[in-house]
């Protein structure tokens, strides 16, 4: 696969135990070049969740390898005013960083990831269902900001770009039609089905630095490519392709998929993967979590 590994230290303990070394040390052995199909990120905590002290330090590791960092910011309940600023009043924020969800992030917050060339990404479904607060995607466009798009928790939400494209265009869609029927002249136009599509794609890859590489059909770039089916009865006749794609596919609608001009999908179905012994390992591993927790699952 074509992936992103951005490890997180735990969060508790003195930082000194985190094993800063060994992150720097992965990076020399296992991400020496950029030119590979699995590249470095550091998924640092968000400076609402730990001291700044400890989130500066996480910061300045990624970048002392050169690491994208990924970080959690404006978590609903979690978010405490103003600590995003203050990682921007110390030079923090750069473009080599993506804050996912900032729900709760204040007007000089949001303003300063636009003027330092951050990236954003929105994990709509979640932050509505978990209580993180309204999806700040219109605050963003407001300020020429296209956001990428994530899920966050899979164990709460489907994990498919498909869900994530409907569940942030209904959001936007409903705010600015809300505004509209209030009489608000200024009220924003409703997004686009081609504005949601690029949200799903070229800007998840500019989100992950992997924009030169993919996120779009263009010359010069890897051949990373999804095909959709549009002979299935939850899109058949296709009318507008796009408008297709995001109201109304699903995984079903999922064909083949190349990463790098390899097949990895075929006619529907994965190749190169023991599907088998996945979900045995996955049904292993969850039987050992419960019994290990003493959680009980609800009767089916």
């Amino acid at each position: 696969m074509r992936a992103v590994f951005a490890y997180g230290f735990p969060w508790w303990g003195d930082w000194n135990d985190r094993q800063p070394s060994w992150f720097v040390r992965a990076a020399k052995t296992y991400f020496s070049s950029k030119d590979q199909m699995l590249t470095y990120a550091l998924a640092a905590p968000g400076p609402e969740f730990v001291d700044f002290e400890i989130a500066r330090d996480h910061w300045r590791l990624a970048r002392e390898v050169d690491a994208r960092i990924t970080t959690h910011v404006g978590v609903g309940s979690y978010g405490q005013e103003g600590k995003v600023q203050e990682m921007g009043q110390a030079g923090l924020l750069r473009d080599d960083t993506t804050y996912i969800h900032c729900t709760t992030l204040n007007e000089i917050e949001i303003q300063m990831i636009v003027d330092t060339g951050g990236t954003v990404s929105l994990a709509a479904p979640v932050e509505m269902m978990m209580g993180h607060g309204m999806p700040p995607i219109q605050k963003f466009l407001d300020r020429g900001l296209n956001p990428s798009l994530s899920v966050d928790v899979e164990t709460n939400v489907p994990g498919d770009m498909f869900t994530q494209m409907r569940s942030v265009m209904s959001l936007q869609h409903a705010l600015s039609s809300e505004r509209q029927l209030a009489g608000d002249t200024k009220a924003s136009q409703p997004i686009r089905t081609r504005d949601v599509l690029a949200y799903a794609t070229i800007e998840g890859a500019r989100a992950n630095g992997l924009a030169h590489k993919t996120g779009s059909l263009t010359p010069g770039k890897e051949a990373d490519v999804i095909m959709l089916r549009t002979d299935r009865p939850n899109v058949f006749p296709v009318n507008d392709p796009i408008g297709a794609v995001v109201w109304s596919m699903d995984t079903s609608n999922i064909d083949s998929v190349f990463v790098a001009g390899k097949p990895m999908k075929r006619e529907g179905k994965l190749l190169h993967v023991d599907w088998n012994a996945v979900k045995k390992a996955v049904t292993e591993s969850r039987e050992h979590v419960l019994k290990k927790s003493g959680f009980k699952l609800p009767p089916i």
